[in-house]
């Protein structure tokens, strides 16, 4: 850190405790250079390193702690930084402070340690940095609650499976733990959580519950008011049943068709894509039986939509033709995009032309989603050329993009070839530089000179992990012209003149 000076002023210490507030890496380094202890307590009895470590700031952290702070030094009521840090899902500086030294299985002053807080809170990414550091994954938290059951109670499900993967062990009381909850009622529990913080309920107090998508799952927050200011809050995440689906299987427990598709749509259509519904789908083509087969094959024809959106995505996980049919059905009677999102995704799977003219009838759904799902699925069939062109011309980047993507290779018919043409030729001004590569790459498939000053371009233009620019340099051995492609080959990432 160079030359450290003596002779700090007393108000040295609060200027010091600002900056580290306020997350300035200058003013810190300097005034550290000034001599301000990097150790330094304020009048609460907070040090400067705890301070730093509960607002995220890594690089304090690591100033402090080259300066000569403690990293298991305790601040205040007894906490430790690297507990602080646990505390807010701060990953960042979990890794300086045990790069720093610091216990992995330090304890605070009521026995609690990081991994305790990362666990109760449903940090992963925390508790998988402290696992990997040396921390014990079965040791009990003040209270006697082992690690895997207090994360299997609530909910999350990245955190029971990081845990699992460090040999945690008590697989069957999580498993209790997790059926208990998921018979429960998240948001009320959430709701009542936050009102015995606020006190109790009463006329002016308001309670209002929204949803967050983090982690591969949802949480419940709920936020207590009074008179319109904040009297308490409460989190609760929702993924109980990929928790009991995980521990079934590994305990051996073959869990029921029904169970598993209530597990997937507990969240309703909002769910897909979540652990929850992840996991059922994940069991339920697992299973590879007949039975199974037809109940998912007749979930199809549930007026649910979300129901129907599971059976897509089983299905479409099966990988045997006999799902072709109950699917092609299934997007002939559907029109909310959830399930035809889904369709779309499986039939690309199977890349059976017989269900073009089920895809090619949304290929102008009002959602744009469903126009990029399909343009998606029409990659590489002849029959879809037409749609694909006029899917160029969207007014969502997104969709354009899939469309120019699903053209990369020339399969559309000679009748088809013109106007294809054209339409990729018209993307090469596109105002999103991934439509422009996509565009030029397959441009340049097809032999069409046009592509290479674009391509050019964006090998020269683009910033040098943009993903433009990884399509751009992938597409340059498409390019038919010898000469245009060498000197496309050795394009660099172009220095800014000062």
């Amino acid at each position: 850190m160079g030359t450290v000076k003596s002779g700090f002023r007393t108000g040295d210490v609060g200027a010091l405790f600002a900056a580290v507030e306020a997350g300035d890496e200058d003013a810190v380094l300097g005034l550290l250079r000034r001599g301000v202890p990097a150790r330094s307590v304020d009048a609460r009895g907070q040090t400067a390193l705890y301070a730093a470590a509960v607002r995220d700031e890594p690089g304090v952290v690591r100033l402090l702690l080259a300066a000569g702070a403690d990293p298991d030094e305790l601040s205040g009521a007894g906490d430790l930084p690297l507990c602080g840090a646990a505390c807010g899902g701060h990953v960042g500086v979990v890794r300086a402070l045990l790069a720093a030294g610091a216990k992995v299985d330090g304890v605070e002053e009521f026995g609690f340690r990081a991994l305790d807080w990362a666990v109760a809170l449903g940090f992963a990414g925390v508790a998988e940095v402290l696992l990997a550091a040396g921390a014990d994954p079965d040791r009990a938290a003040p209270g006697g609650a082992e690690p895997l059951v207090v994360a299997a109670a609530g909910g999350s499900f990245s955190t029971v499976r990081c845990l699992r993967e460090y040999g945690a062990r008590g697989g069957r009381a999580a498993l209790a733990a997790a059926w208990a909850a998921l018979r429960g009622d998240v948001r009320a529990e959430a709701e009542r959580a936050a009102l015995e913080q606020a006190g109790g309920a009463g006329p002016e107090v308001e309670v209002v519950v929204r949803e967050v998508v983090e982690d591969g799952g949802l949480t419940v927050v709920a936020e207590a008011f009074r008179a319109g200011l904040p009297v308490g809050a409460a989190e609760r995440r929702t993924g109980h049943g990929a928790v009991c689906t995980l521990l079934e299987r590994e305990a051996g427990i073959v869990t029921a068709r029904a169970e598993l598709a209530g597990r997937a749509l507990r969240d309703g259509v909002r769910g897909r894509g979540l652990d929850n519904w992840t996991r059922s789908v994940e069991a339920l083509v697992e299973r590879h039986d007949e039975e199974t087969f037809e109940a998912v094959a007749a979930w199809c024809a549930w007026e649910d939509e979300a129901r129907r959106a599971l059976a897509a995505d089983v299905l479409g996980g099966w990988g045997e033709a006999r799902a072709v049919p109950p699917l092609r059905a299934l997007a002939r009677r559907s029109r909310e995009p959830e399930p035809l999102v889904a369709v779309a995704a499986a039939l690309s799977r199977f890349g059976d032309p017989a269900a073009v003219p089920e895809l090619v009838a949304h290929a102008a759904h009002p959602s744009a989603r469903v126009r990029a799902a399909v343009a998606g699925a029409l990659a590489g069939h002849a029959g879809g050329a037409g749609a694909l062109a006029a899917l160029l011309r969207d007014a969502v980047a997104e969709v354009r993009e899939r469309a120019a993507a699903a053209l990369r290779e020339p399969v559309e018919p000679a009748a088809r070839a013109a106007g294809v043409r054209e339409g990729l030729v018209g993307l090469l001004d596109d105002p999103s530089p991934t439509v422009r590569a996509h565009a030029a790459a397959a441009l340049a498939r097809r032999g069409d000179p046009r592509a290479v000053p674009v391509l050019a371009a964006l090998l020269a233009d683009s910033p040098p992990h943009a993903p433009a620019r990884a399509l751009a340099a992938g597409a340059v051995a498409l390019v038919t012209d010898a000469g245009a492609r060498r000197r496309l080959a050795a394009t660099a990432v172009r220095v800014r003149a000062v």
